[in-house]
């Protein structure tokens, strides 16, 4: 029994799929299917339903994958333990970020992060809050920035900021002659949404719930993009709702569209740095964090006035 016959059919269970499991393993289906039939042989068990599509694994495959699992986070571990030192900071750190996050957020602290940490190697995905939370649980991240809560005993969270939500309005939008918005406006207009999936998408949708469910309005799903969305409002249809510090990208004072605060109290999400409970880089994670606060500007580390929509 090797290691690598772990990876693979872990990489099966993933991906439920010999051939995507072997494209994504970097070796060929014969030799992934190769390795897994030798470990089967050495077990005396058969560990996938080869008969059914998408492949899924026997009875005790399930309980050979769990601990196929347990075993390939441990030996990680090793490596660990030598690259991340108390006094060191080095290695790769690997990150997940919510897409309504990343292009916002990132470019605030990275710069001065790596100059202060120039041995460490920084790896980003960005990707939505369900596969963060599963890079997490499999250790396939260090850590993880989202914006919603988590109910995982085996998952850590910690504040990093509360983030007002604005409105994008086209520039003859009947709101744009409000100097702030309520809640309750949002009742007299359809919104652009994110598709599902989105936390942000569930955030908007409970912030309009209650006006949508008494006016009837209708909620339009058109992107998986804040940028797209920004770009409909700009072709003067309508509007959508931006996290704060996507607003600080756009201009104020442009001739398409419009941004417009809340009045209090202002809707809001907090993001959260999610990590592991058993966590080797906590001089690494410790830094990360205290960079991103550096950042962040007075305005999103103050909660008070605020409505958050979890």
């Amino acid at each position: 029994m090797t290691l690598t016959q772990l990876k693979y059919i872990v990489a099966v269970d993933k991906h439920r799929h010999f051939a995507t499991a072997a494209d994504k393993s970097y070796v060929t289906q014969p030799t992934l299917s190769m390795q897994i039939h030798k470990l089967e042989d050495e077990l005396g068990v058969i560990l996938f339903d080869r008969s059914k599509s998408p492949v899924v694994p026997t009875e005790i495959g399930e309980k050979v994958l769990d601990q196929a699992r347990i075993v390939l986070n441990e030996a990680r571990k090793i490596s660990d333990i030598v690259q991340f030192q108390e006094e060191s900071l080095s290695g790769t750190f690997r990150v997940g970020v919510i897409p309504t996050v990343a292009p916002y957020l990132v470019p605030r602290f990275l710069h001065s992060f790596l100059t202060a940490h120039p041995d460490v190697e920084l790896v980003f995905e960005e990707s939505l809050t369900a596969t963060i939370l599963d890079g997490l649980e499999s250790d396939e991240l260090d850590a993880g920035i989202i914006a919603t809560p988590v109910k995982n005993a085996h998952i850590y969270t910690e504040d990093l900021y509360v983030e007002p939500f604005a409105g994008y309005l086209s520039k003859s939008h009947p709101l744009v002659e409000k100097e702030l918005l309520s809640v309750d406006d949002l009742e007299q207009t359809n919104i652009w949404l994110l598709n599902e999936g989105h936390c942000f998408r569930d955030q908007t949708v409970k912030i309009c719930k209650e006006a949508t469910r008494k006016r009837g309005s209708e909620i339009e799903f058109r992107s998986g993009n804040l940028e797209t969305l920004k770009k409909l409002v700009e072709q003067n249809y309508g509007m959508t709702l931006l996290p704060w510090t996507a607003t600080k990208y756009s201009d104020h004072n442009s001739s398409e569209a419009i941004i417009k605060e809340f009045s209090e109290p202002v809707p809001c999400r907090k993001v959260r740095l999610a990590y592991g409970r058993k966590h080797l880089k906590e001089n690494i994670l410790k830094e990360f964090r205290e960079s991103i606060i550096r950042s962040l500007p007075e305005k999103l580390l103050n909660a008070d006035q605020q409505m958050v929509i979890e």
